[in-house]
């Protein structure tokens, strides 16, 4: 693995390249993006394409990659911007991606405003909260955590998001009766660190979940876009998401092994099936369903 800093007049983005060189790939490079998640946490996903050029980066203001434009809101239409500026650096021409969660909504701002540099976009569970039926009760849920988060700090609120995120069907008045959970039930500390930054518990992110993808210039693009769910995760808020912006752009969802993390290794406490995901993944990237 070699790393890489492209410099731009908004930020220096962080940028790995596995195995092949780009230039030297028989197959255009693959990028690997997620948001708010860093480049490592593809780690696992990626060391299963040993033959293929496999990049990932940090995000604009995320890990390595240095923000020069002050501010700290993540907005999809930069973060693509950024994407696409990776993409023409790597001079390889366009690419496949792989995208998850915030990740993936990236990738659809990406391919509606430059449709030329991904032939295939396997977009992995999109959380885009204005596509379910449920959409403000979705919104009163994740406000309930950052109230938390405000109030309380990163354990309480982040027990709130791992139960939000892992409540099966509609945010019905069952979800909001019931107690907050235990942080200590998640292996999250109770005390307060006083950090107020977290990309997932702040108001930073609120842009990414807002989003709202053009149907239209998606279908008009001469991108194959897959939008995919785990099986795991179907009836999760982000699998209800990927359903929903499946359905959207007129398409059944591709099922993953897994949950919304199910690309990732054993050395997180979210671990999912990377080695399954991954011949998954190349299935679908060849053209299967």
């Amino acid at each position: 693995m070699t790393t890489h800093t492209l410099q731009t007049p908004e930020v220096d983005l962080v940028y790995d390249v596995h195995g092949t060189p780009p230039s030297a790939a028989g197959r255009p490079p693959l990028l690997m993006i997620g948001q708010p998640m860093e480049a490592a946490g593809f780690g696992a996903l990626a060391s299963y394409f040993p033959d293929r050029a496999v990049v990932t980066y940090d995000p604009r203001g995320i890990g390595r990659s240095v923000r020069k434009d002050g501010r700290t809101d993540h907005v999809p239409e930069a973060q693509a911007a950024d994407v696409h500026a990776l993409i023409e650096a790597l001079g390889a021409g366009p690419v496949e991606m792989f995208a998850s969660s915030g990740g993936a909504v990236t990738a659809l701002a990406l391919v509606t405003a430059h449709p030329g540099d991904v032939t295939t976009l396997v977009a992995h569970e999109p959380p885009l909260i204005p596509l379910l039926p449920d959409a403000d009760a979705a919104r009163r849920a994740g406000a309930r955590a950052r109230e938390v988060y405000q109030a309380k700090g990163w354990g309480a609120a982040m027990a709130i998001f791992i139960a939000m995120m892992s409540w099966r069907g509609e945010f019905t008045d069952d979800y909001f009766a019931g107690p907050e959970p235990d942080p200590a039930a998640f292996g999250m500390p109770a005390e307060d660190d006083g950090s107020r930054d977290d990309p997932l518990l702040s108001d930073r992110s609120q842009a990414v979940g807002e989003y709202r993808p053009d149907a239209r210039a998606l279908a008009a693009a001469p991108t194959r876009v897959v939008i995919a769910v785990g099986e795991e995760s179907k009836d999760t808020l982000t699998g209800r998401t990927a359903v929903a912006t499946a359905e959207l752009l007129g398409q059944e969802p591709a099922v993953f092994p897994s949950h919304h993390g199910g690309f990732v290794g054993g050395d997180s406490g979210f671990a999912g099936k990377p080695e399954e995901f991954a011949r998954r993944l190349r299935e679908v990237l060849d053209g299967a369903g």
